[in-house]
């Protein structure tokens, strides 16, 4: 699963970054304070095969379904059987024979159907079932997680088409023990069953399951019967249904079906959505050295989806965020989701986590996925800035060096594992690994665990059996420390020259409760013209190293490979940083120099934005605009023909949106044109950035541009325009920022909830202030996003509630009467959000 909500901490930050209350990260739990051991659930069953028959009542949004379930006994005999059912309706379980079936007795109470069978069945007897039910997903009372808002197995969207901008579809979504919503099952990952679904459903929808479409009958009714197979083995949280009206686009791989379920509105644009679906499945399968294992690899895109992505075996099933026009690809893609989910293909379905504790055999691979890709598809820097993210992402959510445990088996909720811990450090911990391996030992590892435990299910443990096993060598101290303990590195680094010897102190200074770390680190010392490589052993609280130089270093490189999963405080000079910049320019290197100088101030540092601006990677020219000091003459004579340049034919749309910005910010009018010219380019991140400079170069045309502009782009630019309306607080504005509230998916919503806010804070008048806290409270509730919005909410109402109340205190009159009464309603506000 690709954990979109996962990157909603980061939007949230960019989306309230003028209020300093929403900046706050939240620090990763500390699973070692649980005491709950989850013990992988004793197996006493096994699936063998499930058939499905099911049809659907759009009305009441109810499945109907026949069920035969073919199962043995694990290893000991047994005359029971106990399956998950949620919130199901149970009409017939009986015992299927040769000369029919036999009625058997059952229980069915707190969402488990405990069946009594007709006998004893041993390990070499199976057995079918056969269970008619009903499943009620919108009657059933579940709870979601960050990762996953709702967990009712089965989504009727739109289902009495009563809403003319959306379709009218039906999806599921099984991770993690959801599929029980909408079919009995033991809904356990180390669960393996063939599968079988016939789907009734109106002639007009196209279906998409598991496996081959095998056959579709019609019916005299207006309906038509989809049977979709699965010959191999999968666990249940992989079975997937999707319904609805898709045009369906076919492409294939070694002559096997590779095809695109969209709308028919973005079927257009597939190729550029979905077109290196191929080559990613060829890449994949020669790295791993095992080809593709399914039959098929579709793509569908469903509404209203509650999570970013989901690896359903043979069916990835996508939110609606990655289907795009041509014009809104111009500003960014979701390549890395497509990879996410195709590695999961033998990652996570092909081998199954054994449990949720070991989640990161299937999310942290997922993840690792995206990053190779990028380097194959791109080049290296793609690789590099790709696993810097990862890092940054999950050293946001840390505090003290603190983090849980990996491979984690003490845990509140098992929805509590799909966090950056199993996701992003996950994955560049088996980056390093791979770097310390070397990509042959480490991919042949792969394969071999892959080949070990095909269509079986898979832990930490065996990986690490797979690896010594290729090695020779024993990674259990690797694994000791990467995936059995919690918590990363926080290095404090001296670096010196005496009497000829470049010297180095490093000081570990995560918290004391966080493990001292063994870490092989690689060094290059850049002295008298020379690079010198060396390696070093940090194994202690405090160490020194000194090496004999021919001079003064320029720099030392630590960590030359940047695998260091922590954090490194570098007691680096200005000049070490610039040095650092021209000459060890890997991407960290790169970024981390950029962002001394613009931390620093440093006058000295402008000449290397200078040249930042000619950045190989378009996210670093876009950080050198945004850093330099046009205040400065010289500077700003060498900068603006360059940003010009930039604003008008950079190939990436950030960085042509950072330079009009940057320009705009002259005040200078002969930019003017520049901004007016911006408002007709096509990509709508550009036109953003136009109209956010002609409203600092003439702000009352910006307006007029405004609102020239179609419904369309408005609607894309909504956070920019959300921006504008902060200093130019109209009531009228507010049925702008109502219609997002009340009609937006979640991306919307965070696209401009912060700008919301302020706009509200800004405005006088109780009245808008009573509508739009009732108006986020409706989306937040919509789209259940209480996890992300409550907590920083309540904080920025009641600072604000008694912002207003000081106001009033200096006020008269009216101004008086409706500050007091906007005070009472941000403190209400408050008060009901820490309620909940």
């Amino acid at each position: 699963m690709n954990k979109k909500i996962i990157a909603c901490g980061v939007i949230l930050a960019s989306a309230f970054m003028a209020n300093p209350i929403f900046a706050q990260e939240q620090a990763a739990e500390k699973s070692n304070n649980l005491s709950v051991y989850r013990a992988t659930a004793t197996k006493v069953n096994d699936l063998v095969h499930t058939k499905l028959d099911v049809s659907f009542d759009y009305a009441k949004r109810y499945l109907y379904g026949k069920e035969w379930v073919t199962l043995k006994p694990h290893f000991y005999p047994t005359d029971s059987l106990t399956l998950d059912a949620q919130g199901m309706d149970i009409k017939t379980v009986s015992l299927v024979g040769a000369k029919g079936n036999t009625p058997l007795k059952y229980v069915y109470n707190d969402n488990k159907l405990y069946i009594t069978l007709n006998k004893t069945y041993t390990n070499a007897e199976k057995y079918t079932v056969y269970i008619a039910y009903t499943a009620k997903p919108d009657e059933l009372k579940v709870k979601g997680s960050a990762a996953i808002t709702d967990a009712k197995g089965l989504y009727f969207i739109n289902p009495d088409g009563t809403d003319k901008n959306k379709p009218t579809q039906i999806w599921t979504q099984g991770e993690t023990e959801s599929s029980s919503a909408w079919f009995p099952t033991i809904d356990k990952p180390d669960q393996k069953t063939t599968e079988e679904i016939s789907m009734t459903v109106k002639s007009k929808y196209t279906t998409l399951s598991n496996g081959k479409l095998v056959s579709q009958k019609t019916n005299a009714d207006g309906t038509r019967t989809d049977t979709w197979k699965m010959d191999l083995p999968h666990s249940p949280y992989l079975f997937m249904m999707a319904i609805g009206e898709f045009k369906v686009t076919k492409d294939t791989y070694k002559g096997k079906e590779v095809n695109y379920y969209l709308e028919p509105k973005y079927a257009p644009y597939v190729k550029q959505i979905f077109g290196k679906t191929p080559d990613m499945i060829q890449f994949y399968s020669n790295i791993l050295g095992v080809d593709y294992p399914w039959n098929k690899y579709a793509q569908v895109v469903v509404r209203d989806y509650v999570s970013g992505a989901m690896e359903n075996t043979t069916a990835t099933l996508h939110g609606e965020q990655i289907q795009k026009t041509d014009r809104e690809l111009l500003d960014g893609n979701e390549e890395g989701t497509i990879a996410h989910e195709l590695f999961h293909q033998w990652f996570g379905d092909y081998v199954t986590a054994e449990s949720w504790s070991n989640l990161t055999m299937n999310e942290s691979f997922a993840t690792f996925g995206e990053i190779i890709w990028h380097g194959h598809d791109a080049g290296r820097d793609a690789e590099d800035k790709s696993r810097y993210e990862k890092l940054q992402s999950y050293l946001g959510s840390t505090k003290k060096g603190e983090s849980p445990v990996l491979a984690r088996f003490y845990y509140n909720d098992k929805e509590d594992m799909f966090d950056n811990v199993s996701y992003a450090k996950g994955s560049i911990i088996l980056y390093a690994l791979k770097n310390q391996m070397g990509d042959a030992a480490f991919y042949k590892s792969l394969n071999r665990y892959l080949t070990t435990n095909a269509f079986k299910n898979g832990e930490t443990h065996q990986l690490r059996l797979a690896m010594e096993d290729v090695t020779g060598k024993d990674w259990s101290p690797y694994f000791n420390q990467w995936y059995y303990n919690g918590g990363h590195p926080i290095l404090s680094i001296d670096y010196g020259y005496e009497n000829g010897k470049a010297t180095i102190k490093v000081k570990q200074m995560q918290d004391s409760s966080v493990q001292t770390f063994t870490l092989p680190v690689k060094i290059d010392i850049y002295a008298g013209g020379k690079k010198i490589r060396k390696e070093i052993l940090i194994n202690s609280r405090e160490q020194n190293f000194s090496f004999e130089v021919s001079a003064k270093p320029d720099l030392i490189d630590f960590d030359v490979d940047k695998i260091l999963v922590g954090e490194t405080n570098d007691n680096k000079t200005a000049e070490n940083y610039y040095f650092q910049y021209k000459n060890a320019p890997s991407y960290a290197n790169r970024i981390e120099a950029l962002q001394f100088i613009m931390q620093s101030k440093a006058s000295s540092g402008q000449q290397i934005l200078l040249e930042g601006l000619k950045d190989k990677s378009g996210d670093l020219r876009a950080l050198s605009i945004d850093g330099l000091n046009l205040e400065d003459a010289q500077i700003k004579a060498a900068a603006l023909p360059v940003l010009l340049q930039l604003a008008k034919s950079d190939k990436d749309t950030e960085v042509r949106s950072a330079a009009i910005l940057k320009l705009a910010e002259t005040g200078d009018q002969a930019y003017k044109s520049l901004m007016l010219e911006s408002l007709k380019d096509p990509s709508y991140k550009v036109l953003a950035a136009g109209i956010g400079g002609l409203a600092k170069l003439a702000p009352q045309e910006s307006l007029s541009a405004l609102s020239a502009l179609d419904a369309d782009t408005k609607e894309h630019i909504a956070p920019s325009i959300a921006s504008l309306y902060i200093s130019d607080p109209k009531d009228e504005h507010q049925s702008f920022y109502e219609n997002i509230m009340l009609n937006g998916d979640r991306n919307k919503i965070f696209g401009v909830i912060g700008q919301y806010f302020q706009y509200l804070r800004a405005n006088t008048n109780p009245a808008v202030t009573e509508k739009g806290i009732n108006n986020i409270s409706s989306a937040i509730e919509r789209l259940k996003l209480q996890t992300y919005l409550n907590k920083q909410l309540a904080g920025a109402y009641a600072a604000t509630a008694q912002g207003k109340a000081k106001q009033a205190a200096a006020a008269s009159g009216d101004a008086k009467a409706n500050l007091n009464k906007q005070a009472e309603l941000f403190k209400k506000a408050a008060a009901d959000l820490e309620k909940e």
